[in-house]
Formats: C-alpha cells, structure tokens, sequence
C-alpha cells in the first residue's frame, strides 16, 4: 500500500521541513492545517489545505479544524470501503503526522513561575484534534501510519525512500508508539486536573507514565535486563537529575545506592556525609565542614566502605577529596563539585561523580512498589523527631546524649528493618540492619562498634518486642535508647533499661523500612 497522501498537522516543527520534502519528492500529497500548513508552504512545497476536504474553514478559533467526517473516514479507512468514500468523495490519506499542544510543558512552566491558577487557565492547551488523528490512525495501523514525535522523521523517510511504503512491523510499532503517547497525554491532563483543588494522596484510578530514556547494562544481577524511566518532569535535585561529570555509566544498583545515601544525608541541615552499601547506611556522620563529616562517615565502619556510595550535603572541595583517603568508592554525589575537586577526582576515571544541585527534597506525594498484578502506594516517610518524643525512665538524657539520639533516629529511618543504630558524637558506630530478630540487630550493631559502643546511643527503628535488646545494649555500655514504644512489653522493656541506668525516649513513630 504506497503512500500517496499524508496529513501532517504538527505543534512541534522540529524537523518538520526536511521531512515534508522527502515526501514531496516521494509524489505524495501534502494536506495540513493552518500553522503547519504555512511552515510548509515557507519551505516552498505546495500543500491542500484541510478546509478544502471539509468544506469549511478553521473553526472557534482554532478548536476545530481536523473533527469532520471527511477526514475521519479518510484515515479511518479498511480495504474495501473505497466505494463508500466515492460515494462522498473522500480519499484515502495513508499517513498521519501530528504531534500534540505541550500540555505538560506549559503547565510545568506555569507552576515553576509560580502560577498555579484554577485548570481552567490551561485548557487551552489540551489538544482533541491531534489525540483523535493519532488514535484513529494507530487504530487503523494496517493500513495508516501514524509519526507522532520528530524523532521518527528519519526512520520513516529511509523506508519510504526505500519502497514509497511502510511494512507491516513498521506501521504496527509506530501505532504502539502512538496510542503509549496519547495514553501519556491523557494522563497527565488526567493528574492535573485531579491535583488543581489540591493533590489527592490515593486518586482513583492511578495512573502512572514514564518515558524510557536509557537501557541500563543489567539489572541488581547481569541475567535481568533493565531500564531507566523518567516523569515527564522529574524533580530538580534528585539523583535522576543530578548532572554526571565522570565515571563508569551508572547502574542499577547504583542508582538505588545513590538515591537511598542522598536521601539520607538531606535529613540533616548541619554538613554530613553518609556512606550506602546495598541501599542501607553503613556509616554516616556530622562534621565541621563537609570534609570532616566524610572522613568520620568513612571511618564509622571502613571495611563496609569499600566500594560504596558516598553522599554530603555540602560542595565537595579538594579537601572532601582528600577525606576519601585511599578508600575504593564507586560514587559520589554532592549537592555541587567544585572545579578544583574535579580535578583532583579525575585521577580515579572510573569513579561516577554527580552533581545533583542545592534543591530541596522533592515533596513526594507517595512510594510505590510494584508486585505481580498491581502496586501498592503509600505516603512518603517525611517523619523527623516527633515533638512529642517523651521519657519514660528514671534518668532523662543529658544534653550531649539527647543531640546523639537526635542524630541516630534520623540515621534509623533510612536503615532497613529491623534497624539499630549505635552512635555517639554525631557518628554511627554501629549499625545492624535487615535482620529477622531485633536483638540479632542489635548484636550486630554492637559487633560492628566493638568497645566503641561503651558510652553510645541506641536508636530502634521500631519496639522491643522483650527486654533482650535493651539488656545486649546494656551490657555493651550503651547509655540512651531512642524507640517508638508501643509493644506489649514496654514495661518490662523500660524496667530492664532502668535497671541498667540507661535513659530510654519514646518517639510513638514507627520507621519500618522494607
């Protein structure tokens, strides 16, 4: 089925010349409407206007040009309805190329000026008569083909220089193409509208689109393929955003790791450093500077450093250079790289480096986790120290335990469950995370720290179901615990902390992290 008449009605003119050229050295019949019709016709090439298929012109200003049965039946069109079309004069228009009104374009513009007027101020952007042609040309994709994006230009040009058709894979993968975009489109109008009267934390139903923009090598293991999808307007100042200056192409993993170190470090406003291995914490600290806050982050447990992730929360300098020290990592992310520590990180080439800009946490409207079948959604963890933290023992915290308590719980809520965090001086010492009992973490977290953990505090990510944590930590010389209570045994878990002398802090939040 040679192409011999193609509509082309385009708000985006990217390329739209030398594809329209090709197709007039090709013989085929240019039909279009007004903007795009005089793009074309600037370019020299003789164009039939759509108003003379329809007999009328563009209509309320431009809402209606493309809507009228004499273009809908000529793209919509099977083999054997040619007597039909005769009867009304219609031909047949064999390849449809629209690309639609950049709704989300101008909406995202409008809220990062700060207009966040009523939807209605945006509906002007909503395109019908585009969503419609690319529909009706994908449905009819046996016989149509439909370009939706400039990106496609090229392909389709080759192959229409080539034979003056389109094959049957290529007309079915750009239908795929097509109806994935429109379905986008509507989605993000959809959200929108749902968010003009304020975000819904559960809207129904939810719908979720994300562009692929990179295949990745593999995924957590080399026999799992993956890729990277973006929003259509991801969030400055997160990893998925943050400018890459050197190093190896990121990975899976590495993505993950990244995200979970940054998201961490950002719970504090004094300059820290945290270090990730397997997307949990290993190490994290507070310094003077951003210097000081790595090297006490790295030293917090030096053998789980190696080949981790490393993120602080202020301009990593030559001097944030030197306090890696000799310790192999496999990134880095800050929220800016200066030139001088750039240089100095070009000597480990495989190093990634990202800089990730000063913006502030996204505010994420909730977490997802995909599961056979559906997802699950949930709020954002934006949780700190609930001021409503009280003491439940005979002896409250002194000060410098009180600012360590601090410190280890917004450490706790980024450590996988059951979580223990063992610090002091602002710098974990220990750390026991994804373990099956609570007390084994705990054991773990007092290994980890050794003789370090006498005078340290201790933070639970959730309850002591029985005393035994608290009396492991005892025995450790742990001197303050910070947990949200709320297990049937508090009491004894209290006594057992009273006996030992320890102050315990009960937060009534929950940290779990899964």
């Amino acid at each position: 089925m040679k192409v011999r008449r193609a509509l082309l009605s385009v708000w985006d003119k990217t390329g739209l010349g030398p594809f329209a050229r090709t197709l007039d050295a090709l013989g085929v019949e240019l039909i279009s409407t007004g903007g795009t019709a005089a793009a074309l016709e600037a370019e020299g090439l003789r164009v039939t206007p759509v108003s003379a298929l329809t007999g009328f012109p563009e209509l309320l200003g431009g809402r209606v040009k493309t809507l009228h049965p004499a273009i809908a039946a000529a793209v919509l069109a099977r083999p054997g309805d040619e007597e039909e079309l005769a009867a009304y004069g219609i031909a047949p228009i064999d390849l449809v190329v629209v690309t639609l009104y950049p709704f989300t374009r101008v909406a995202r513009e409008r809220e990062a000026a700060g207009d966040r007027e009523a939807f209605a101020d945006l509906v002007e952007w909503i395109d019908i008569g585009g969503v419609t042609l690319l529909r009706a040309a994908a449905k009819n994709w046996a016989r149509v083909g439909v370009v939706s994006t400039p990106d496609q230009y090229e392909a389709v040009a080759a192959e229409l220089r080539a034979s003056g058709t389109l094959s049957h894979e290529t007309r079915r993968r750009l239908a795929a193409r097509a109806f994935a975009l429109t379905a986008a489109y509507d989605a993000a109008i959809a959200a929108h509208a749902a968010g003009a009267e304020g975000p819904e934390a559960f809207p129904d139903p939810l719908v979720l689109t994300y562009r692929r923009v990179q295949e990745l090598r593999y995924g957590e293991n080399p026999h799992q393929r993956a890729a990277l999808y973006l929003a259509d307007a991801p969030p400055p100042g997160e990893v998925l955003t943050a400018r890459m200056l050197q190093g190896k192409a990121l990975s899976y993993n590495n993505l993950v790791d990244l995200d979970a170190a940054w998201q961490a470090v950002r719970e504090f406003a004094a300059p820290a450093a945290v270090v990730v291995k397997h997307a949990t914490p290993c190490g994290a600290a507070l310094g003077r500077d951003g210097p000081e806050a790595i090297r006490r982050a790295l030293a917090a447990d030096p053998v789980s450093a190696f080949g981790g992730i490393v993120a602080v929360n202020r301009p990593l300098d030559a001097p944030g250079v030197e306090a890696f020290g000799e310790t192999f990592l496999e990134a880095v992310i800050a929220p800016e790289v200066t030139p001088d520590a750039l240089a100095r990180l070009a000597a480990r080439r495989h190093l990634r480096v990202l800089n990730a800009g000063s913006s502030p946490p996204a505010a994420a409207s909730g977490a997802v986790r995909w599961l056979p079948g559906g997802v699950l959604v949930q709020e954002a963890d934006r949780e700190g120290l609930p001021t409503e933290a009280r003491v439940v023992t005979r002896r409250a915290p002194e000060e410098a335990e009180w600012a360590d308590l601090r410190f280890a719980w917004l450490v706790c809520k980024h450590v996988r469950s059951n979580a223990i965090v063992l610090a002091s001086g602002g710098q974990t010492l220990g750390i026991g995370a994804g373990q099956m009992s609570r007390v084994d973490s705990v054991r773990l977290a007092v290994w980890k720290a050794g003789e370090r953990a006498r005078g340290a505090v201790l933070a639970s990510d959730a309850f002591f179901p029985f005393p035994d944590g608290v009396e492991v930590a005892a025995a450790a010389g742990v001197t303050a615990v910070i947990q949200p209570g709320g297990s049937v045994r508090d009491r004894e878990v209290i006594a057992a902390a009273d006996a030992a002398g320890i102050a315990m802090v009960l937060t009534g939040v929950r940290h779990f992290r899964h």
